[in-house]
């Protein structure tokens, strides 16, 4: 059932011209519905940092998918997240998704400030995206040859951001995803090594993983021009997010979707035959 169906009212896609916004927003309106594209540089012109900008992208909106910038570890992003949905709740919104991350304290408790709004609710809850590789930070050490991260043996569940886009939707058109917590992971467990190994066998390019010390990894991302909130983050979802706790696969996708998640292979093979990353090197 779809509650959305029959109305004219637009679906607010935060964060819509990123790795899953952008997807999530076709979908919709593939399928007809309404959609509203919210982003800093967008219009409506949305940005967290910025409480004046809220009103205007949520006016008239029916439903929201919450995506948290720069992420929800970040400190002081639930407060901000609890924020904003007491305010699309007042006016009128009826469903929120939140796009959330595992083992981060600090987006579960932006999970809670969401549940406590009032609206409808569905949690995605989600493991590190397979596009980092190909459609964020890490591109460009992949085209570089080596993925040189503070990082050891441990593993990850991988998610592919079209599985993460296809239970957002299934959220919005239908209703038994309401009050839903669906923990989002690949299939199987990679280290970082693994994945870029893997990388490195679709795409034909020699790609090699690096581990570094969390001091050299900041010396570089500061180099790199990045601001030094940034850093921080980054460095403690390196440090600490990354310690094991996430360590383990969930079936939230065949709970939410009634099929498998999609395998770090399968991206990686999908991703090297659409160019992203090159040729053989």
């Amino acid at each position: 059932m779809n509650t959305f169906q029959q109305t004219t009212r637009p679906i607010l896609i935060l964060g819509g011209t990123g790795k899953t916004g952008r997807r999530i927003a076709d979908q919709l309106s593939g399928q007809g519905l309404a959609v509203r594209i919210a982003s800093r540089i967008g219009s409506p012109a949305f940005d967290w940092e910025n409480r004046a900008t809220w009103g205007r992208a949520l006016e008239g909106a029916a439903a929201v998918y919450v995506s948290y910038y720069p992420d929800l570890a970040a400190p002081g992003a639930a407060a901000t997240v609890g924020a904003f949905a007491d305010l699309a709740v007042a006016m009128g919104v009826k469903r929120l998704v939140l796009l959330s991350g595992r083992g981060e304290p600090e987006a579960q408790r932006a999970e809670d400030m969401v549940k406590r709004a009032g609206a409808d609710w569905t949690v995605l809850r989600c493991s590190w995206f397979m596009q980092n590789f190909s459609e964020s930070f890490m591109l460009d050490a992949v085209l570089a040859g080596e993925v040189a991260l503070p990082v050891g043996a441990v593993r990850e569940p991988f998610i592919d951001a079209d599985d993460i886009a296809d239970a957002a939707v299934a959220a919005f058109t239908d209703d038994r995803h309401i009050g839903q917590l669906y923990e989002l992971t690949g299939p199987r467990l990679l280290s970082f090594g693994d994945a870029v190994a893997e990388i490195a066998a679709a795409s034909g390019r020699s790609v090699r993983f690096t581990e570094i010390t969390a001091t050299d990894f900041a010396t570089g991302l500061a180099a790199g021009g990045l601001p030094p909130d940034l850093v921080a983050l980054l460095m403690m979802l390196f440090t600490e997010v990354l310690d094991g706790r996430n360590e383990h696969v969930c079936d939230g996708v065949q709970r939410a979707l009634g099929r498998p998640a999609r395998d770090f292979r399968d991206y990686a093979r999908a991703a090297a035959a659409s160019g992203v990353w090159g040729g053989a090197k």
